[in-house]
């Protein structure tokens, strides 16, 4: 999963919206943009893992790069935990308003 996008949704840049546009959606679904985003998590992951057994049975040749690889799936795993905390949150608000 790739942090350094700050625009995932496709939507319009902020300069836009201080103009006065309006966010274009890039036409892909919410299940599309969350598939896509969970397999990058997966691939980051898997990634971290063959690392740590490459680490551990001594095939890897550049360690740097190694501890990279699972300092980024760590990052990757607490970024879509804290997304799903703050999906959650919104969720529970939204139940508890009084209609």
């Amino acid at each position: 999963m790739k942090i350094g996008s700050v625009n995932p949704l496709g939507l319009a840049k902020g300069n836009d919206l201080l103009k006065g546009g309006t966010p274009q959606a890039s036409g892909q679904t919410f299940g599309e943009i969350l598939q896509k985003s969970l397999g990058e998590l997966n691939k980051t992951q898997v990634d971290a893992y063959n690392a740590m057994e490459g680490i551990a049975t001594g095939e890897v040749k550049n360690l740097q790069q190694a501890v990279q690889k699972i300092h980024e799936a760590e990052l990757s795993l607490k970024l879509a935990l804290e997304v799903k905390n703050k999906a959650l949150g919104a969720y529970k608000e939204v139940m508890r308003m009084q209609v």
